[in-house]
C-alpha cells in the first residue's frame, strides 16, 4: 500500500517528525513534515514511486509535469524519472522565483507548456499562495492545469473563517483535483498500527479535533 509505504519512508528519512512544532499559521502542531529531508537519490526515487502509485490510483489525465520552485523542482524531476522507468516519458517544466532578464529570459524552464495538460507536483499546500502562482504561470504559458499532486494533506482548516482545508479550497476555486499521497487520516491509521507511535496517535486526534477541516 503506497500510503503506508510513504509514511514509513517519511519517518525513516525524518521528513515526518513528532513533537511540538510552531507552524507558519501560529498553530502548535504535534507533527511536522519536511520534504527537504528526502535528500538522497534513493530516498527521492522511493518517494517518486509513492507519488506515481497515488496518481495511477487517482486515474488522473495529464501529459506534462510542472515543479514549482523550489521544492517542487526535485519532486517533479524524480517523478518524471519514475514514470520513464515505468515506460511513460513525460515532458517536464519548472519555474524560477525571479524572471531572468538575459538569455532566453522569463520564468519558465524546460518543456513548452502550450496546449499541454499540466500536473503540478509539490510537497504540501499550506495557504495555497504558491500553488495559485504556479497555476497562473502555467495558464500564462499556454498550459491547461489538469491537477495537483502533493505528498501530505494535513486536512486542517485553512483559517478560522474557512472550514475547508487549503487543498480543498484550491481544488474548488481552480476547478481541478488535488491528489495527496497520504492525508492526516492515513497518518492516524499509521500511528494506530505502531506501538512506538501509540502516544502520538492521541495527540494527533486532539489536534484534528481542534483544527481539522470540515471536508
Amino acid at each position: 500500500m503506497y500510503r503506508h509505504r510513504f509514511l514509513q519512508l517519511a519517518l525513516d528519512a525524518e521528513a515526518l517528525r513528532f513533537g511540538e512544532f510552531t507552524l507558519k499559521s501560529g498553530r502548535q502542531s504535534p507533527y511536522f513534515f519536511n520534504a527537504g529531508r528526502f535528500d538522497s537519490g534513493a530516498r527521492l526515487a522511493a518517494l517518486a514511486a509513492c507519488y506515481a502509485d497515488a496518481l495511477d490510483a487517482a486515474k488522473l489525465d495529464f501529459d506534462l509535469l510542472f515543479g514549482p520552485a523550489y521544492k517542487g523542482i526535485p519532486l517533479a524531476t524524480a517523478l518524471a524519472c519514475e514514470f520513464a522507468r515505468r515506460g511513460r516519458d513525460l515532458p517536464l517544466a519548472f519555474d524560477r522565483k525571479e524572471a531572468k532578464d538575459h538569455g532566453e529570459g522569463g520564468r519558465l524552464i524546460g518543456a513548452p507548456l502550450d496546449g499541454k495538460r499540466v500536473l503540478v507536483v509539490d510537497d504540501v499546500i499550506t495557504a495555497g499562495t504558491a500553488v495559485r502562482e504556479a497555476l497562473a504561470l502555467i495558464r500564462n504559458g499556454g498550459g491547461l492545469p489538469a491537477g495537483i499532486v502533493i505528498a501530505l494533506d494535513r486536512e486542517e482548516r485553512a483559517s478560522d473563517a474557512d472550514p475547508r482545508s487549503a487543498a480543498r479550497a484550491v481544488a474548488e476555486e481552480q476547478g481541478i483535483p488535488v491528489v495527496a499521497v497520504a492525508r492526516l487520516a492515513d497518518l492516524l491509521a499509521f500511528a494506530g498500527e505502531s506501538a512506538t507511535l501509540a502516544t502520538e496517535r492521541d495527540r494527533l486526534r486532539a489536534y484534528r479535533a481542534r483544527y481539522g477541516a470540515a471536508d
